[in-house]
């Protein structure tokens, strides 16, 4: 096999990893092992960090977020560690960013992808991860709306992924749109007056 044939085999074999790592669901995990409610189907029905908060309380809402960082720092700190391209290394981000929106070991119902996302980009720059994660928290505390904070934060990541590092800017704009697009019926509820704020 020629060394262009290995490149691309790895590259493939990363990706769908990548995916994989992406698709081990946290917040369903962590709600099995501590007796609550499916998440998918009790509070917002959304199996992310907001939603375990609701059902489980601050430490499963902790091991959560943990875990869902994690699921986009690991493949993007690999892929950086194995020399890969910054396009690929951002595609990668991307799957497994996929991978916690399409899980594929748990019927393909996953979240919104917000603490995923933000691992991405903390692995892919420390720079942009911080300043994202600023403009996330900084809207949160001030609304007490975590889908505020989400929507204000993803808004902002391809502009500030642009000026950092252009190479990337392609999948975070995806992973973006598509968690914009699952923000639609907070986006609906901001509207109306309707979506819920943390006491």
């Amino acid at each position: 096999m020629s060394p262009e044939a290995i490149a691309d085999v790895t590259a493939i074999a990363a990706l769908i990893l990548a995916y994989l790592a992406g698709s081990v669901s946290t917040a369903i995990i962590v709600c099995r092992v501590m007796g609550l409610p499916d998440p998918r189907s009790d509070g917002s029905r959304n199996p992310g960090t907001t939603n375990v908060m609701r059902i489980g309380g601050k430490k499963a809402a902790g091991i959560t977020l943990a875990g869902d960082l994690l699921k986009g720092v690991i493949p993007v700190l690999v892929a950086r560690y194995a020399g890969f391209d910054i396009m690929l290394i951002s595609a990668i981000g991307f799957l497994a960013f996929m991978g916690h929106l399409y899980p594929i070991f748990f019927r393909f119902e996953g979240g919104k992808g917000v603490a995923t996302a933000l691992g991405v980009l903390i692995a892919l720059s420390p720079q942009i991860g911080l300043l994202v994660s600023a403009l996330w928290i900084s809207a949160f505390i001030f609304t007490r709306i975590s889908s505020v904070g989400a929507i204000i934060a993803f808004i902002a990541a391809p502009i500030i992924t642009y000026l950092y590092m252009p190479d990337a800017m392609l999948g975070v704009f995806g992973m973006s749109a598509l968690l914009l697009a699952r923000h639609k019926a907070n986006i609906k509820a901001l509207i109306e007056g309707n979506e819920r704020r943390f006491k």
